[in-house]
């Protein structure tokens, strides 16, 4: 299945009654393994990860709600949203118990969703996990609010300016923002979650308190170089998690599946084949 054969599914939700789409790209045959992306990405990010699994692995990577090409509804995102989401889609496709992959975003939403539903999970792999309250993220984001308003003034005003951008030598930046911006209005989850979390007493739904609870098998990967989840997060996952497992990958970014597909592989697998149900 290449990208463009996603496929699409309709979705019943208890909170509004609606059947919304889910996209999601579906390989392989053996244990299913249901794969989350993180922060404005989408499903696609998995294909490098997919390709090393899909001989051994039924892999199946889901566009969240608010991004790819799944339901986009105007609403007030929330990590219970998402489980949710994912839940109904579960059902829909029949996936019964499976293992979970969560990247950054996906990280947090995989684990909040092993919380929910644990009977569900046969496994749990956390990829840079995010989830863990760390006030220094508030403000860090701040210099993204006037891009983030809804209002075509924006736009008028990035075109005015790109004159004296590229007469500053900016016109790459400025690029970038324009970019950022297009990203941003095009996925409401994205926009909702940095408009809605902009001071510290707005982490409500983090996870750190609840995940001792969890009796799933458990792998936390990152890397070294991760300038994005800080190391401290993925430490308090497999610290928190009993008996969770903590693998850091030398010279590795944040870009866990896109760049990083081999040594994902390496470990997945392993833990995969030794937590079978």
């Amino acid at each position: 299945m290449t990208l463009k054969q996603t496929v699409s599914l309709n979705l019943n939700f208890v909170h509004s009654g609606a059947a919304e789409p889910a996209a999601f790209v579906e390989r392989g045959e053996g244990p299913t393994l249901l794969m989350l992306h993180g922060f404005m990405g989408s499903a696609a990010c998995w294909l490098p990860l997919i390709d090393q699994l899909q001989s051994q692995i039924h892999c199946v990577a889901l566009d969240l709600m608010g991004f790819g090409d799944s339901a986009k509804p105007r609403m007030q995102y929330d990590i219970a949203k998402e489980v949710e989401f994912v839940r109904r889609f579960v059902e829909a496709r029949n996936l019964g118990q499976c293992y979970l992959l969560g990247h950054s975003f996906g990280g947090w939403v995989a684990a909040a969703y092993a919380l929910a539903y644990p009977e569900q999970v046969a496994g749990l792999i956390l990829a840079a996990p995010a989830g863990i309250r760390d006030d220094s993220f508030c403000g860090r984001y701040d210099h993204l609010r006037p891009i983030l308003w809804d209002t075509p003034v924006v736009d008028w005003v990035l075109r005015g300016i790109t004159p004296l951008a590229t007469l500053a030598g900016q016109q790459e930046t400025l690029k970038q923002i324009v970019w950022m911006r297009r990203e941003l209005m095009a996925q409401p989850a994205a926009r909702s979650f940095l408009m809605d979390r902009l001071r510290p007493e707005d982490a409500i739904d983090t996870v750190e308190k609840h995940i001792h609870q969890l009796q799933t098998p458990t792998l936390v990967i990152t890397g070294d170089r991760d300038e994005t989840i800080p190391l401290w997060h993925s430490q308090t996952y497999a610290q928190a998690i009993p008996h969770a497992k903590l693998v850091i990958l030398p010279n590795a970014d944040h870009a866990l599946p896109q760049n990083y597909a081999p040594q994902l592989a390496e470990q997945i697998l392993p833990f995969l084949m030794s937590s079978k149900p």
